[in-house]
């Protein structure tokens, strides 16, 4: 791998704080087939038009996950001013896709919206890996999806970097792709436009056009920043939030990916440790992640392996950055990383082509995934320059000190935009709310979640064992999800169903892990 990718994959997984889901989707050729069913809906006739409040909308298909067939939806945009302080000037097409609650559900006109993570998710993109969570809702409410600016349909911020010599020196690689990048988006973007201030607006002005005096919201990592500063905004038109792994407004972006992966890691990997069969085998994956990592920093080895995705046989270099950036990936579903005692074993052995495999698996599937230049646009308007000005050595972590400083090496060219004073105050508000942290979360650990949860009179906090970021989908947390939803009443749950939650065992062997 290039040392400019390299670079871009840090920046990506720096800003990964805020949720990364998408490496899990479907193939890039099935993909592609439906990466557009959403974007330009067919010809309709007026009699097939839906009306939702001001909207009129056409079926459409929204991206199927895992090459599956797409999901029905009702599709249309809202233009809306890029600068808002300047109502005539530049507008921008938000892309949004209703979902309709079943026929036969009981109707109500507080619709539920998806905030994506990221930041640079497309909400209407990721659906379909939500779609079953989403079932219970559906049948007492419609879903909205709204592509928040710079996204997906939403005049996506994406850079085309090209191709560039592998010497660069990092710094002097990551001003350049920084700065071409601000060129490209110049052209047709004021990046200082695509905070995390504007979407809000941006959903309230669709709350508007559809009619709705109150939403409810669920937010997803970067997603539960947007869902706090609307509740923040607009108490009296939010019904509810649901904040899965969430992000703190009090929360200031700097060096602490490091330290809250290597924290998870130690959860992760003691569950091998504490398995006697699995600690009779691997020891200590964690000392045995160090010295991999000290050996491919000091000679990356040629691997040949099978390529997991167009079966092609390939040799490349293994590197220490892209066996960083899995294990950090991985360890946001510790079910998947109970994997990597097994992975490490054999590549500190001198066996690589299965770890080689998984990097280029994870390489091929983050690619336009997210949006760089709206990433970029919402880190360094709201975190760069608040960031605290001492900063702890990492050096001795997976991650170690890169990613914060190509983050900040990033901010210093990027546009930035303006954030309200009260934008770091934590929420304090009486709206129903449900919080949801994953034990094992390598990114918005369960601290977080308590931090948030205290200063909401109507919150409640559920922390589900063994599990890591975005936990709305394990186990009966759906039905809880949909009975919040129906109720908004989150201390009244009954959440003992959580308790059958536990950690999923390390893989011995590639047959699985023990009975």
């Amino acid at each position: 791998m290039s040392r400019k990718i390299r670079i871009i994959l840090a920046v990506l997984a720096a800003v990964a704080l805020f949720g990364y889901q998408s490496w899990r989707k479907h193939q890039p050729a099935a993909q592609a087939a439906n990466s557009n069913a959403s974007a330009q809906p067919a010809h309709v006739e007026p009699a097939q038009l839906r009306k939702l409040g001001q909207l009129s909308f056409k079926p459409c298909t929204l991206p199927g996950a895992a090459g599956r067939e797409g999901l029905p939806a009702q599709c249309t945009t809202l233009s809306v001013p890029e600068n808002r302080s300047e109502p005539n000037g530049r507008k921008i097409d938000l892309r949004i896709a209703w979902v309709p609650a079943d026929e036969d559900a009981e109707q109500h006109d507080d619709p539920v919206f998806l905030i994506a993570g990221g930041p640079g998710q497309s909400a209407v993109d990721s659906y379909a890996m939500l779609a079953p969570v989403f079932q219970g809702v559906l049948n007492q409410r419609d879903v909205i999806l709204v592509d928040q600016r710079g996204t997906g349909g939403s005049n996506k911020l994406a850079c085309d970097v090209g191709d560039e010599s592998a010497s660069a020196p990092d710094a002097a690689a990551m001003l350049h792709l920084t700065t071409s990048c601000i060129d490209t988006l110049s052209k047709r973007a004021d990046l200082r436009q695509y905070g995390t201030t504007e979407a809000v607006a941006d959903l309230d002005a669709v709350r508007t056009a559809i009619g709705a005096k109150q939403i409810n919201l669920y937010g997803v990592s970067y997603g539960t920043r947007v869902a706090q500063q609307y509740a923040m905004r607009h108490p009296q038109q939010t019904r509810s939030i649901v904040l899965d792994s969430v992000v703190p407004n009090t929360l200031h972006l700097s060096n602490i990916w490091a330290r809250n992966l290597d924290d998870a890691l130690a959860l992760q990997f003691g569950v091998c440790t504490k398995d006697a069969q699995c600690k009779a085998k691997f020891g200590d994956p964690r000392a045995e992640l160090g010295n991999l990592l000290a050996t491919l920093r000091n000679a990356p080895p040629q691997v040949s392996y099978r390529d997991p995705l167009s079966g092609e046989q390939k040799t490349e270099a293994l590197t220490a950055d892209e066996v960083a950036g899995l294990v950090r990936m991985f360890a946001y579903m510790p079910a998947i990383a109970s994997i990597l005692p097994l992975q490490i074993h054999e590549a500190a052995q001198g066996r690589y082509a299965g770890l080689k495999a998984l990097t280029s698996m994870l390489r091929t599937q983050m690619k336009d995934q997210m949006a760089m230049g709206m990433q970029l646009s919402v880190v360094c308007s709201e975190d760069a320059d608040q960031a605290p000005a001492t900063v702890q050595d990492d050096s001795g972590t997976v991650l170690g000190n890169d990613m914060a400083r190509f983050m900040t090496q990033a901010c210093t060219q990027w546009p930035k935009g303006k954030v309200p004073a009260d934008f770091h105050n934590a929420l304090t508000t009486p709206v129903p709310a449900l919080v949801l942290e994953g034990q094992f979360d390598p990114v918005t650990p369960p601290r977080y979640g308590e931090e948030v949860a205290k200063s909401l009179p109507n919150g409640r906090l559920l922390v589900l064992n063994g599990q890591g970021h975005n936990v709305i989908a394990s186990g009966c947390m759906p039905r809880l999800f949909a009975k919040f939803i129906e109720t908004a009443d989150a201390k009244s749950l009954d959440a003992k169903c959580l308790d059958a939650l536990s950690p999923t065992p390390s893989f011995i062997d590639y047959n699985g892990w023990t009975p």
